[in-house]
């Protein structure tokens, strides 16, 4: 069971149709039917993604730790690509990442319940306010 973390906290997973693997060679003409999801690792390289833009509901990056910040990278590398559909982190993403995550371009983190345990929803909610306090911010209030 996972737990999906949003600007508003913790709210169940909506998302009901499976993912499909991507490992830059086996998403086909055939997967690309519109409402799929991708499942990518966080090594994968986005712009093989490019086609599959107009047809993925969404786009799933893995984080297989949270020392690993290869996901960050990719999901802003993806927005400026273009892709405009949902973006998911999940894995090992802490609260202190999240606001971090949706600067990048992600629209949600999926966490495991026994990650929700550890890190209750007032600590996602404490950094819901993304928009706010990053070094550019603090940058131009300086200037």
């Amino acid at each position: 069971m996972s737990v999906i973390v949003t600007d508003t906290g913790f709210t169940n997973d909506n998302w009901t149709d499976g993912f499909q693997a991507w490992d830059d060679t086996n998403l086909t003409r055939s997967h690309r039917e519109a409402g799929y999801a991708i499942d990518m690792a966080n090594t994968a390289d986005p712009e093989n993604l490019i086609p599959f833009f107009t047809d993925a509901a969404m786009i799933r990056i893995a984080f297989p730790n949270s020392a690993d910040g290869r996901g960050f990278t990719l999901a802003r590398h993806l927005r400026l690509l273009g892709y405009t559909g949902r973006l998911r982190a999940y894995g090992h993403v802490l609260a202190d990442q999240y606001a971090m995550a949706r600067r990048c371009g992600f629209d949600e983190i999926e966490i495991s319940t026994d990650m929700a345990t550890r890190q209750p929803e007032q600590q996602w909610l404490d950094r819901a306010d993304w928009t706010q306090h990053g070094y550019l911010d603090r940058l131009q209030k300086t200037a």
